[in-house]
């Protein structure tokens, strides 16, 4: 059986570019599950229903690997417990190349061997570009003070808290409301700060 699963970070985004191809593919929409919430974690609604549906044998499409969520750790295990535990297969749209793990079983024990490096380096390399991006974001921010830049009263300044909500809202990963609310910031507030924050980074 074929399943489809999808998710979009806020009520307001819209998962039907998702939806279309998982009708392309022949998946009836009773086999389509998509979760309009951020990816942090697993406790989601949709996925968990479609967890406890999944057999051996499935198939399961989702449209990109951060459309599975955006814990990396919890991606592998999830993978694994899909794969392994239940024995059936996913593969990712975006890039089918790479991740579709019939490929590895094909391969036997060394596949199971090729996949977990495998994972492992996407887990790892994901890491360390967030922990980039984040001190690349920190040090511009300091080079801003330094050239006299003001960001504004001391208990609303940019911090990595802020830049930190900033990225998973860029990224789609979580709603304005969401970002305001986790950094304790009214909505013009958090707008100037994001203009602020925007102007840093064109400069740098």
């Amino acid at each position: 059986m074929k399943l489809g699963y999808g998710r979009v970070s806020a009520k307001d985004q819209n998962s039907e570019r998702q939806l279309v191809k998982f009708r392309e593919l022949g998946i009836e929409d009773r086999f389509i599950f998509v979760d309009k919430q951020s990816g942090k974690d697993f406790d989601r609604p949709r996925y968990q229903a479609m967890r406890l549906m999944i057999r051996e044998g499935d198939l399961v499409y989702i449209d990109a690997l951060d459309r599975l969520g955006r814990d990396y750790d919890g991606i592998i295990t999830e993978w694994k417990y899909i794969t392994r535990e239940v024995g059936a297969d996913i593969v990712c749209l975006d890039n089918e190349t790479l991740f579709d793990s019939r490929k590895f079983k094909t391969m036997g024990d060394f596949g199971k061997v090729m996949e977990d490096q495998f994972l492992s380096l996407l887990a790892y390399v994901a890491e360390q570009e967030r922990k980039k991006n984040r001190q690349r974001q920190a040090e511009g921010i300091e080079v801003a003070r330094a050239d006299g830049v003001i960001f504004g009263r001391p208990k609303q300044e940019i911090d990595e808290k802020f830049v930190e909500a900033y990225q998973e809202w860029k990224a789609g990963q979580l709603s304005a409301m969401e970002a305001m609310r986790r950094i304790g910031m009214k909505k013009p507030t958090f707008y100037r700060r994001v203009k602020e924050y925007e102007e840093i980074n064109e400069r740098f």
